[in-house]
């Protein structure tokens, strides 16, 4: 059995388009508490993604045993500073509208568990440089993706109308969508072959 240790709508999208047979599960974990507590300790935000991708594993994983868990976390990185998901509209146009001409870091985590024990982790990183958009610009690119928005670490989907927003993107486009795909298939053939041949419906 293989689990996405997420509840993220677009790497369960990108997992079922690789064909892959798998179960959804929450990680019970606090986030925000892991967060604090490793960046007081002095993990960067690249080592806080895999931290976090791995706690989600292992917390899915002892609640399952036998299943392959993918746990799986992003951070956000602009010269040190992070950002969250925003909780509104407002603040995400005002978030977007300080990043106007900037470049900023996006760490993908993943991290594959079972029985308790991760056997195998990864991060990967990607480079985006936003245009010197204006408030115009960005109020149509808002209208346009709605509240899509507060589910992105940044206030912005690349795979939506905000890739209007961007003038260059460096790295691996599954990484900026959250979930290094191509690592990560590479890894379960190697730990866990058996979950690429299977099929059908859940």
């Amino acid at each position: 059995m293989l689990i996405l240790a997420s509840k993220s709508p677009i790497r369960k999208t990108l997992l079922d388009n690789a064909g892959l047979h798998f179960l959804v599960a929450s990680a019970p974990i606090d986030e925000r508490e892991i967060e604090d507590r490793l960046l007081t300790q002095g993990e960067n935000r690249q080592g806080l993604a895999v931290a976090l991708a791995k706690s989600k594993a292992l917390a899915v994983s002892k609640a399952n045993p036998g299943a392959v868990v993918i746990g799986a976390d992003q951070t956000f990185d602009q010269d040190g500073e992070g950002r969250h998901k925003p909780a509104t509209i407002a603040e995400a146009a005002g978030n977007l509208m300080a990043m106007a001409g900037t470049s900023h870091s996006l760490h993908s985590g993943v991290a594959l568990a079972r029985d308790g024990e991760i056997v195998w982790s990864a991060v990967d990183t990607a480079t985006l440089t936003f245009k010197d958009f204006s408030r115009a610009e960005l109020d149509i690119v808002l209208r346009l993706e709605g509240e899509a928005i507060l589910g992105s670490v940044g206030g912005y989907r690349l795979e939506g109308p905000s890739v209007r927003l961007f003038s260059r993107v460096q790295g691996d486009y599954f990484t900026i969508l959250g979930l290094p795909l191509l690592a990560l298939l590479d890894a379960l053939a190697v730990h866990a072959p058996e979950t690429l041949s299977q099929g059908g419906e859940r």
